[in-house]
């Protein structure tokens, strides 16, 4: 166990230092303290950095450290913090380590006794979920789906009977494929997109997912939110058969509403349709 109060002592420290994901403004005074302070810079991307310390006048030592080299870069880190110095680690936008390299780096510099802090500060996650018009809490920030598409939709079922908000990252060349298997897995559930926050061209987009072609060509960095799986609980009650019922008045083809009702309630396909189709044959 690792108990430390990061304020009551003189260890060299690694801060975990945000930076704005559009506004040059989103950036809050003690960071701006941080970044001047600290003896050296780890960043993702040194070019885009660069640009954000020349904005503030800032100049310091700047070396990289991203998803290709991190396993490298942690001896380096950890002799700066031998030799007595504060290090900052930054990523090209928003919060290190949410969809960004440092996660190995953090667990290593603690188990060496040093001091982690996290600055709080600019982020694309909470802003795109205030403003999707999806309930709030609770939820789930999933990040970045496989870019493959089988993974992917592994990985939305896995995902689909949770009772939560879901969020996640994408990549903008991926949001046709993905809304389209977020729509064949979870069905016509409440979406948001929120792309470009805090930048000129700041949009929300809301709708349910089988409108995804509607949504049109984007650009930019986007946040999708997706409103949570409520028909587990609201349709426990109902029997197989109006389950399945359900699932073909949303939408679905009569086999895809029984394959649905058959993973959600671990009932056969088959014991599904027996009673499905002796449910039809009685009432004529």
């Amino acid at each position: 166990m690792i108990k430390k109060q990061n304020y009551q002592n003189n260890n060299p420290t690694l801060y975990l230092i945000p930076t704005p994901i559009g506004n040059l403004e989103d950036i809050t005074l003690r960071t701006l303290n941080i970044l001047r302070t600290v003896d050296k810079i780890y960043a993702e991307d040194t070019r885009v950095t660069i640009k954000l310390l020349s904005h503030y006048d800032i100049r310091k030592p700047l070396d990289s450290l991203h998803e290709h080299n991190e396993s490298v870069k942690i001896t380096n880190v950890l002799n700066d913090l031998k030799n007595g110095l504060n290090v900052g680690l930054v990523s090209d936008a928003g919060m290190p380590l949410i969809s960004d390299p440092g996660f190995d780096l953090v667990g290593r510099i603690m188990s060496e006794g040093y001091n982690v802090v996290s600055l709080p500060g600019a982020n694309a996650l909470l802003p795109a979920l205030a403003m999707s018009g999806i309930k709030t809490h609770p939820f789930l920030f999933f990040g970045f789906l496989d870019s493959k598409s089988n993974k992917r939709i592994a990985e939305l079922k896995e995902l689909k009977h949770l009772q939560v908000t879901l969020v996640f990252y994408e990549a903008i060349h991926r949001i046709t494929d993905t809304l389209k298997d977020m729509f064949e897995i979870f069905g016509p559930r409440e979406f948001s997109i929120v792309r470009e926050i805090s930048k000129a061209f700041e949009e929300v987009i809301k709708g349910t997912l089988d409108e995804y072609l509607d949504v049109g060509e984007l650009k930019g960095e986007l946040v999708i939110v997706v409103s949570g799986n409520i028909e587990t609980s609201e349709k426990m009650e109902l029997s197989l058969v109006e389950q399945v019922d359900y699932f073909i008045g949303a939408g679905y083809k009569k086999t895809e509403a029984m394959k649905m009702v058959s993973e959600m309630t671990g009932t056969p396909k088959n014991k599904i349709y027996e009673e499905y189709l002796n449910e039809k044959i009685k009432k004529g």
